[in-house]
């Protein structure tokens, strides 16, 4: 795991005063989605089959930036839609930094460059780009051509002006152990980003293409298969061990998906950012009145096949923090990471 050391003893300290609290849920990143407006039409994502209207909405900075503030949560991975369609959405992130969140901001990188000098580099701060295989096969996924090129070079920009650049990779049916392997180990070694973040892709209800969603099986197989070699130990993942551990099926766990919760336009969404059983104004809502209890695999049929990690990388981290051997496991590939990127 290739989290910075720093953003680890943060995220540490703030689990264990959850501990000492004795809170049993609350936040540990918040998906902030300040609009749902894209620049693209992916064949895996459903936000941009709201009305005409809904996409026209940008999300006021105070209201963006409260919503974090009252959630408490450490970390921020601001999402949409595309972010950087958003006309201050430089403010946001000055606003969130300043007051020492870890910020992701998730962008498919057609804006990246045009939009760089409204940023500062920061170690709260770090772009979040959206690579899900080579040329071919990410121009494929996002239905444009010309997009993989664009976002290696803004990738490349940003790293070269001090920026903190992670990379988010979505994997379907029709990936292979190689194709993952080869998109990761170009991240991983000829880009040299400082992170990735991976995920097997969920059948999202709204997403024009509903035929290349893995199932729990596939999944387990594929990234068992794609680790295999030592890959795991060698590429920056910014994931726990034991998240890896779930994804190749040697653990498994419960989903907690209020500890990674969705705000949006139209409030916290419940109960989580793939699913919509509808929206509370306040976290606190969104953590009393939802029966967490009915939702995740075994519960209810549309978690069947979820292996995503809004839902399991919390469990995953959690389960690290009550074990001394994971914690020391989790501490020696932190250190490991933070060496060898």
């Amino acid at each position: 795991m290739a989290m910075p050391l720093r953003q680890s003893i943060r995220v540490g300290t703030y689990l264990f005063e959850q501990k000492l609290r004795k809170r049993d849920k609350f936040p540990l990143i918040v998906e902030l989605e300040p609009l749902y407006a894209c620049n693209l039409k992916c064949e895996g994502c459903g936000k941009i089959q709201h009305p005409a209207g809904v996409l026209k909405q940008r999300m006021p900075v105070a209201q963006a930036v409260g919503a974090v503030l009252e959630s408490g949560a450490p970390m921020v991975s601001i999402a949409g839609g595309e972010p950087l369609m958003h006309p201050q959405i430089d403010e946001i992130v000055r606003q969130l930094v300043a007051r020492r969140k870890y910020v992701f901001l998730c962008t498919n990188a057609l804006l990246l460059r045009k939009k760089l000098e409204k940023f500062t580099p920061s170690p709260y701060f770090a772009f979040a780009v959206h690579i899900d295989g080579l040329r071919e096969r990410h121009d494929e996924s996002v239905a444009k051509e010309g997009v993989f090129d664009e976002a290696v070079a803004a990738i490349k920009e940003a790293k070269r002006r001090g920026f903190r650049v992670t990379t988010n990779s979505t994997f379907f049916n029709t990936d292979t152990p190689q194709t993952i392997i080869e998109v990761l180990n170009f991240l991983n070694d000829d880009l040299q980003v400082d992170e990735m973040m991976i995920s097997p892709a969920y059948a999202y209800e709204k997403a024009p293409d509903q035929e290349h969603f893995l199932g729990v099986e596939q999944t387990r197989e594929l990234f068992r298969k794609a680790f295999a070699g030592g890959n795991r130990r060698r590429w920056r993942l910014n994931h726990s061990p034991l998240f890896l551990d779930f994804l190749e099926g040697k653990a498994d766990f419960p989903c907690t998906a209020w500890a990674i919760p969705n705000y949006s336009l139209f409030g916290w969404q419940r109960p989580c950012y793939l699913m919509s059983d509808g929206y509370v104004p306040t976290y606190r809502e969104l953590v009393e009145d939802t029966d967490w209890d009915k939702y995740g695999r075994g519960k209810d049929p549309r978690c069947a096949n979820c292996m995503a990690h809004c839902g399991y990388e919390p469990t995953a981290v959690l389960a690290t923090m009550g074990s001394l051997k994971e914690s020391l496991r989790a501490v020696r590939e932190t250190v490991s990471g933070n060496t060898t990127s």
